[in-house]
């Protein structure tokens, strides 16, 4: 290999953040930390409503089975994750370990995919927050705020004010030291945690196991398209993988958080979903609030306001983490010269400022003037898409750079990886085929942006890479 051929494989490493005068974030997120942010995001309002929804329309009571895969699915990928995690441990997640193993133009696509992911998550979990808590203010309260104030223009209104104003109020925590979002965090999940052991710990007694039959009455089919609808649910470990340049000891707490994420959430929705299939015919949970229509229905009615509450805080932490992680993968991007440098900038709280405002405004846009439902499902296609090239990128660098340390490896390679694959594929076949079109759209759009301006002006489009070996070499 000539001295300007191995320059330019080197240089596929995503270490432009160890370069003089790059910027760079500061260590202080320790273990507790990064699980704690990892099921904030996991374990957040989805869990009030996906159980009774995935139950009704898709598993029955199989809908445990359902969490059970998504979260084995899940369990399979954070492995890969947490490999790639530990031998990279800078911001960026999927987008970074596709640079570190398949090269950027890949790399671009994924964060790109992954950018679609999280902004439009985002928007709708403030749009979710806005109608939760105007409902709450109505039934508990008795406050009503004006049809024009709480929805965009194309749904009779002016502005989703409510959705504006928790976009607003998540930034101005985030440019603040990550400690404080860890510490908010924390609370936060402390408090989700407590009620979801409330409601198994009181919903327990009243289950009948007359209302597990028919266990399955969907077949195999229904237990897998509920594992599609679940898995939504699952997909906050990869802000754990966002954090890996802001943790402490990257190399051993990064894999810790990421499996210990997925195993804490699998076992919660799972004791959910049983509790409440448990409690009522499945039939009754496809509303907005089954829990509180399951414990009603056992005249338990007192815990509803528990819920309410529960999930505006719920809404709260997912969408604080979310934001988080769309900056970080952001700013790896732009630190790489994908996108523009100069957002990359950071403030002396150590954070990146500019991007923080930058896709807190863009959210605050989204969600306060349009209706974000046509476009949910492109969450999970951009999410699937990512982790599949994550297990791609297990194999590959297993196979190119045998020798290379890793301090956490993914056991029975390539068996995991393989499987884990396969499962990202399988469900991503359930998603409706106008999804597809609409995210091919957006590929599209990012191969544009790519070869209109990222490939000119990248780290490995710099001269000093390009130029021609010294004489003799």
């Amino acid at each position: 290999m000539t001295t300007a051929s191995a320059r330019r494989w080197r240089r596929r490493l995503p270490d432009t953040a160890t370069e003089a005068g790059a910027p760079t974030l500061a260590r202080r997120l320790g273990r507790l930390d990064l699980t704690a942010m990892g099921v904030g995001t996991i374990v957040g309002a989805g869990i009030f409503v996906i159980t009774g929804v995935a139950a009704a329309e898709k598993a029955g009571p199989a809908i445990m089975l359902s969490f059970a895969l998504a979260g084995t699915v899940c369990a399979l990928v954070a492995l890969c994750y947490s490999e790639l995690a530990a031998m990279v441990p800078v911001s960026g997640s999927a987008y970074t370990y596709t640079y570190a193993t398949l090269g950027e133009a890949p790399a671009f696509l994924v964060g790109w995919n992954l950018l679609l992911e999280f902004v439009i998550a985002g928007a709708a979990v403030a749009i979710g927050w806005s109608a939760t808590t105007v409902s709450a203010l109505d039934s508990l309260f008795g406050i009503t705020v004006p049809h024009a104030l709480v929805a965009g223009p194309g749904e009779g209104g002016v502005v989703n004010l409510p959705a504006v104003l928790i976009v607003a109020a998540v930034v101005a925590v985030l440019v603040g030291e990550v400690t404080f979002t860890a510490r908010i965090t924390k609370a936060l999940v402390l408090v989700t945690i407590g009620v979801l052991v409330l409601v198994i710990a009181v919903g327990t007694p009243h289950v009948s196991v007359d209302n597990w039959t028919p266990f399955a009455p969907f077949g195999l089919g229904g237990i897998i398209g509920g594992a599609a609808i679940a898995f939504f649910a699952f997909l906050g470990f990869d802000v754990v993988a966002a954090s890996a340049e802001e943790a402490r000891n990257p190399r051993r707490d990064v894999p810790f958080a990421i499996i210990g994420t997925v195993l804490i959430a699998t076992v919660l929705y799972a004791l959910v979903s049983a509790v409440l299939t448990g409690m009522v015919p499945f039939v009754t949970l496809n509303n907005s609030a089954p829990i509180a229509a399951a414990f009603g229905a056992v005249r338990i009615g007192w815990i509803g306001d528990v819920i309410v509450i529960a999930s505006i805080i719920a809404l709260t932490k997912g969408l604080l983490l979310i934001v988080y992680a769309q900056v970080r993968l952001m700013f790896a991007m732009c630190r790489d010269r994908l996108l523009p440098y100069s957002l990359a900038a950071t403030g002396k709280r150590a954070t990146p400022v500019r991007l923080t405002l930058l896709l807190g405004a863009l959210g605050a846009v989204i969600a306060g003037l349009l209706p974000i439902d046509i476009v949910v499902e492109l969450v999970n296609i951009g999410a699937l898409s990512a982790f599949a090239v994550v297990c791609v990128g297990v194999l590959v660098l297993r196979r190119v750079e045998p020798e290379r340390e890793r301090p956490f490896r993914t056991p029975l390679v390539p068996v995991v990886p393989v499987l884990a694959l396969v499962g990202c594929l399988l469900l991503a076949t359930t998603l409706d085929a106008l999804t597809w079109v609409r995210f091919g759209v957006w590929v599209l759009v990012g191969i544009a942006v790519y070869l209109g301006y990222g490939r000119k002006r990248s780290t490995l489009a710099e001269p000093r890479l390009d130029a021609a070996p010294p004489t003799g070499s």
